[in-house]
């Protein structure tokens, strides 16, 4: 019962398609006939549970029955149930599913009508390419077996493949939205690469055919390039912590101004090295500027989204980080023959502009002589304006001694006017005086009756105590406390006193 899967990967994309599509379609017989399977299953085990109660039922003839433990009933369900569902395939959605801090998974597999637990221990689950979640379909190999010490029966889970996508693609996909979701694919933190490196670096195999195609074009198009080449194992499960490492070597080297991490073409298995989280992160932290060259125009990886800059193939890596010599030329001479354009046609434009100039320029004696007449003409209205002037002026003084009249007799006038306001205002302040001192009078008298000096004439004393700086009159004997000196004031001197004791 079930289908063995053998744990050898398919050889290439197609032969491991061909395998997940007879995963698929066994499991999915498993699950058609299990029906029939499980019915003479349920009829062996009520024939083994009839047995079961049979014995444990007394008898006629017995007297006493044999009884059964908990864990003895549990273990016999488990024996049973491991016996008989030792090797299933099962296809289900997941649904609760935790990450244990000790890295062992518990899920649970459902479909329409019913669930049980699952679960997949951290050895088996290490070797998963995606990641489990809520709601993914899955199709999945196991035993179905009892957990003792709860009573609660569970699936085992050994392998596991999501259905519809294959497992890589599926990694894939959860580890792009991830990285996207962190912001390492943004175009703002992607730097430009330099247009002329004198140093490259390369984090490749030594032996593939990529190092050979890049050494080819930069030979070719810059032969005074520098080169290091960091080798690192570019395909299987040692590839990606290779490929890292020679990423960090190559960042140690101070003046390296590109870096060039790729290899050539392959199936997705062999190009998987460039989808593992270690490569994208090791790329988003180099302090050098990274070209991804990773198989041809078809396929993308992780790591060329993480990447300054993307290239189809390493060839097209090593033309994209350097110009060839004759590119160079070509764009030399078209700059000096853009320049040389631009110098005659300015020349031209100069010259055109001078000689219209020259067609407009006057000569400067006749120019001399127009403005000598200009001047004469405007010397002769100034002269005429002048005299205007000065007889309009010379009319209107006239015209205002006229109505001033005699100035001797405006100044007897204004004599007598003068005469008049100082008589007024020596009278006028006599009588303000005059009510002023009547005014002081009446008011110092109330003053002086009012004043503490005359209550002290007739024998009252003013009594002060010192607060701080302050004085303060005393008007209750509840203002002071024994032992604290007043000050008495007298109608003649004073007093400096001491409580001795307060009467109320």
């Amino acid at each position: 019962m079930g289908f063995n899967l053998e744990e050898t990967p398919p050889a290439d994309k197609a032969t491991a398609d061909k395998s997940r599509a007879a995963v698929v379609e066994r499991s999915e017989n498993v699950i058609e006939t299990f029906d029939e399977e499980s019915t003479s299953a349920s009829t062996s085990t009520s024939a083994a549970a009839a047995a079961s109660a049979a014995k444990m039922s007394p008898s006629k003839d017995s007297e006493s029955p044999h009884v059964h433990t908990v864990s003895e009933i549990n273990s016999l369900i488990r024996q049973m149930l491991e016996g008989e569902f030792n090797h299933i395939w099962l296809r289900a959605e997941i649904s609760n599913f935790k990450a244990h801090t000790s890295g062992h998974f518990y899920f649970s597999l459902k479909d329409e009508n019913a669930q049980i637990s699952a679960v997949m221990f951290k050895g088996l689950n290490s070797k998963l390419k995606f990641r489990p979640e809520n709601g993914l379909e899955v199709i999945i190999r196991g035993k179905v077996t009892v957990y003792e010490v709860r009573g609660n029966y569970q699936i085992f889970c050994e392998y596991m493949e999501p259905v519809g996508a294959g497992a890589l693609q599926k990694a894939y996909e959860q580890l792009k939205a991830k990285l996207q979701t962190e912001g390492l694919f943004d175009l703002k933190r992607k730097r430009a690469i330099p247009q002329f490196p004198k140093h490259i670096g390369l984090v490749t195999s030594p032996t593939g055919a990529a190092i050979q195609d890049i050494l080819n074009v930069l030979r070719r198009r810059y032969r005074s390039a520098r080169i290091t080449l960091a080798p690192a194992l570019v395909q299987g499960d040692p590839a990606p912590a290779s490929i890292v490492s020679a990423i960090q070597l190559i960042n140690k080297v101070s003046d390296v101004d590109v870096i060039i991490v790729g290899r050539g073409g392959g199936s997705i298995e062999d190009l998987w090295a460039f989808n593992d989280e270690r490569v994208a992160r090791a790329i988003a932290a180099s302090r050098i500027p990274t070209i991804s060259a990773v198989g041809h125009e078809v396929d993308f990886t992780i790591a060329d989204f993480v990447a300054d800059l993307r290239a189809p193939t390493p060839s097209a890596a090593a033309e994209l980080v350097v110009k060839s010599a004759t590119e160079i030329e070509e764009k030399i001479q078209s700059l000096k023959t853009r320049l040389w354009q631009g110098f005659s046609s300015n020349f031209r434009r100069v010259s055109d502009e001078v000689r219209s100039l020259s067609k407009r320029l006057v000569d400067p004696q006749r120019k001399l002589q127009d403005l000598q007449i200009r001047c004469d003409e405007l010397s002769t209205r100034l002269e005429s304006a002048v005299f205007r002037y000065i007889e309009d002026q010379r009319m209107t003084v006239e015209l205002a001694l006229k109505k001033l009249g005699s100035p001797r007799e405006m100044l007897v006038k204004l004599l007598k006017r003068l005469q008049l306001a100082e008589m007024s205002l020596r009278n006028s302040i006599v009588k303000n005086i005059e009510k002023s001192s009547s005014l002081l009078r009446q008011s110092a008298g109330r003053l002086d009756a009012m004043s503490p000096l005359r209550v002290v004439e007739r024998g009252y004393s003013i009594v002060e105590k010192l607060s701080g700086v302050k004085k303060i009159i005393v008007k209750s004997s509840g203002d002071v406390v024994p032992g604290e000196q007043l000050n008495i004031t007298l109608a003649q001197g004073g007093l400096t006193v001491e409580v001795k004791s307060i009467h109320k």
